[in-house]
């Protein structure tokens, strides 16, 4: 008997061995045309801008008042092209007659300007490129946010980011910027808007891109907030995953699904995803959909949403949870669609810019600038002013997508090479990066 246990243990032996002698030609990889990659993320700048600037229309304009939903407490599809109507915290004096819930689009002779959608984004690729690195330090965070950010208002900050400034000019770094018993904020939305390119340095491989991403993320959020954040960066990472897809509608729901497996079944994320889905595909309206989120979450406090309990100011519109789910709805019924997911998300409710400039950098990547321009039918400016937020950038703080996309892609070729094993093909000018069974 001793003698057939030893056989076979070394029958196992050769074949483990013989698994890790796999020579590299037999090394499945993935090809991505690198001058594909830049024109994608050329249209992640763009689709994010236009996203973000028209969400801004309707930032917070609606958030719902807690008890019985009466008509105006929110948007329709009806309001699309009308009168914008006053935020929370527009006063009567503010002319809103002239302002209208439409697309917002640059012409070639205007500039983008920044906003708190794209200009942490902004930053965080630049502060890689200038430090050489594939994982930023505490100490290289905490210097950045000093160097490229006001200190005081106006500074285009609120909530989590503004607390995360406050600890940095007391001399604390990330991750102890989003610790819950120095930042009461670390549950609301902030990181939510500030890190999913991080998915794009490091495409098919979303396990790097959350290690990327860790410690930009917890320099405003912890626990659901975090867990929220990571999801988006899952499905920027996999957005380059080559799968065969009949449409955008099924490579988005595809996504979704792909970052909703890695979420805690016990935490309220996963049970907003679950919910947000089934009404969906139920196959009532959209606007039935966003109602029944505001019931649940807002009214009931379900599935352990207990914002409404905290008494904040606007009922937590800006808490990551609540415009969590209503990223969903714009994520499920936009279905692939970049006008029509713009359109939902403008009109959902709450911190209505934010989540619609997540699903406009994603499909904008997806589709690549000169399918925007298709979609608008026209030509789009790409030039970008990180300056109207930010300072202390080259340039006076002009610049363009196309240099934009130039500067990302320097980070990626530093990633496929040293963290994701990959390989630069000069002949065929594409990326081969490895496939992780």
């Amino acid at each position: 008997m001793n003698i057939l246990k030893n056989i076979s243990l070394f029958l196992i032996l050769i074949m483990i061995g013989s698994c890790n002698l796999l020579k590299p030609e037999e090394q499945i990889f993935i090809e991505i045309s690198k001058k594909k990659y830049q024109d994608q993320l050329e249209g992640f700048w763009l689709g994010q801008s236009i996203a973000n600037w028209t969400g801004l229309i309707t930032e917070n304009d609606k958030i719902g008042n807690i008890g019985e939903i009466k008509t105006g407490d929110f948007y329709t599809r009806e309001d699309w092209g009308k009168t914008d109507q006053r935020s929370i915290w527009e006063d009567d004096t503010i002319d809103k007659s002239k302002i209208k819930i439409d697309y917002v689009l640059k012409s070639v002779d205007e500039v983008w300007g920044s906003d708190d959608d794209t200009d942490i984004e902004y930053m965080y690729q630049y502060l890689h490129n200038f430090h050489k690195t594939n994982i930023l330090t505490p100490s290289q965070i905490r210097e950045g946010w000093l160097e490229h950010i006001d200190t005081e208002e106006e500074n285009y900050l609120w909530v989590s980011n503004q607390r995360a400034l406050d600890l940095m000019l007391e001399g604390f770094e990330p991750p102890e910027t989003s610790n819950p018993e120095k930042n009461e904020f670390y549950d609301m939305i902030d990181a939510q808007l500030t890190t999913e390119i991080f998915g794009l340095f490091s495409p098919t491989n979303p396990d790097f891109s959350i290690k990327m991403a860790r410690l930009p993320i917890q320099t405003t959020a912890r626990k659901e907030a975090q867990e929220i954040a990571e999801f988006y960066v899952r499905m920027y990472s996999n957005a380059s995953n080559l799968n065969e897809f009949k449409s955008i509608k099924e490579k988005m729901l595809w996504l979704g699904n792909e970052s909703r497996s890695k979420l805690n079944n016990d935490l309220y994320p996963a049970k907003m995803y679950d919910y947000v889905k089934d009404l969906y595909e139920s196959g009532i309206k959209w606007e039935q959909t966003r109602d029944s989120i505001y019931y649940r979450y807002q009214v009931n406090q379900k599935d352990d949403y207990g914002i409404t309990s905290k008494n904040l100011y606007c009922n937590g519109c800006f808490a990551a949870g609540i415009n969590f789910a209503s990223s969903l709805v714009s994520l499920f019924y936009g279905e692939g669609d970049l006008k029509e997911t713009i359109k939902i998300g403008t009109l959902a409710g709450w911190d209505s810019d934010n989540p619609t400039s997540t699903w406009g950098g994603l499909i904008g990547f997806i589709i690549g600038k000169e399918m925007i321009e298709k979609e608008f039918d026209m030509k789009l400016s790409s030039k970008f002013n990180i300056h109207r937020t930010r300072k202390n950038f080259p340039n006076k703080g002009l610049d363009t997508f196309e240099n934009m996309a130039i500067n990302g892609m320097k980070v990626v070729d530093k990633v496929v090479k040293e963290e994701l094993n990959g390989k630069i093909d000069i002949d065929n000018k594409s990326w081969l990066i490895p496939i992780i069974n």
